[in-house]
């Protein structure tokens, strides 16, 4: 089982984006809001078109009060209204129905919420799902989220080393290859790759989570760990070497590990982070074990950022069956990962 950490508030507002206009971020935020006394959640406001937004609202028929305002303005205005900033660019999507004005709204978000958070005026940044297809058909020239956030986040100079975790209270996983076929992702782990993962990884929960010495499980690629090379090579030739670099460095680590026998309840209890080679190995056990609150978090960036575990969901944006925890999740864990949140046993 994980550390739980101590929920702290943030004296600065988190920075939310709208995500995909026609898909069920605009949903989430706004019964997000609706819960926050509930909830208890961190004051937060939403970058995007507050016209869309009413829109929204008036079509799930929630009684949301809607205030533009700037940042500054942000939290003392959270308590009576959802506070809205504009990014400049009309969303005009009908739910469930992405239209040309999605991809430059979705995009506009992001970057007015890292200039944000680069400037210290937003404690961290959350955001709500994008479809990268709708982003792709406007030339979007980036594989994903993550990767535009990295970009934005250089100012210019060497782009950081994005990670990708997906945590809750129950399994936070981390996978050293993303979104790649399986087989492309076999051909481009190599031990450099591992190291530098768990490092990044090593060290945010350190900083970031408050765990003082944080304990890594790696994953073996193959079935039972290659068996001793037996079911494969790649476990004795890259992964195991990594595992003693990391050791060597004082990390403490262990692996590589059959992924069959690691996510049962007695094994989470032994480490607080399980390094997995490829995206499925990492994403299968967490979203069965904690489907509608899991977190995505990027560790390696120079700010917080968190984001819902799903996608933008057109099929039932504008319904009313959206559910909000993730997000309201995912605002937790950025406002307690900007307060310097601590460790508890």
């Amino acid at each position: 089982m994980l550390h739980e950490l101590r929920k702290q508030g943030t004296a600065k507002p988190l920075a939310l984006t709208s995500g995909e206009p026609a898909g069920i971020g605009p949903d989430i935020a706004l019964m997000s809001w609706l819960r926050r006394s509930q909830a208890t959640l961190p004051p937060f406001y939403i970058i995007g078109d507050a016209a869309a937004l009413a829109r929204r609202a008036k079509l799930l028929g929630l009684d949301v009060a809607l205030a533009e305002v700037e940042v500054t303005q942000a939290v003392a205005t959270f308590d009576q209204a959802l506070p809205v900033v504009s990014a400049g660019v009309a969303a005009a999507a009908d739910a469930g129905r992405p239209d040309p004005s999605s991809a430059p709204a979705a995009i506009a978000a992001i970057e007015r919420a890292v200039a944000d958070v680069q400037a210290g005026a937003a404690a961290a940044l959350v955001t709500n799902p994008i479809a990268k297809s709708v982003l792709y058909a406007a030339g979007f020239k980036h594989p994903g989220h993550t990767e535009f956030l990295a970009e934005l986040a250089a100012a210019g100079g060497p782009a950081p080393h994005p990670v990708m975790m997906l945590w809750s209270e129950t399994l936070a996983v981390v996978p050293v290859t993303i979104h790649l076929p399986l087989r492309d992702a076999i051909a481009g782990l190599t031990t450099e790759l591992v190291v530098k993962t768990c490092r990044i990884t090593e060290a945010a929960l350190r900083m970031r989570f408050g765990i003082a010495r944080p304990r890594l499980a790696i994953a073996g690629l193959n079935p039972h760990a290659g068996e001793d090379g037996s079911l494969g090579a790649e476990d004795q030739t890259i992964i195991a070497p990594a595992v003693a670099a990391l050791r060597a460095s004082g990390i403490d680590v262990r692996g590589p590990l059959p992924a069959d026998t690691m996510f049962h309840d007695a094994a989470r209890k032994t480490y607080d982070c399980a390094i997995c080679m490829y995206h499925d190995q990492a994403l299968i056990p967490i979203k069965t074990l904690a489907f509608d609150d899991a977190v995505n978090v990027t560790l390696g960036l120079p700010f917080v950022r968190t984001s819902p575990d799903h996608g933008t969901a057109f099929d039932i944006a504008g319904t009313g069956r959206a559910n909000p925890s993730s997000l309201i999740a995912a605002l937790h864990l950025a406002a307690r990962m900007t307060s310097g949140a601590s460790a508890v046993t």
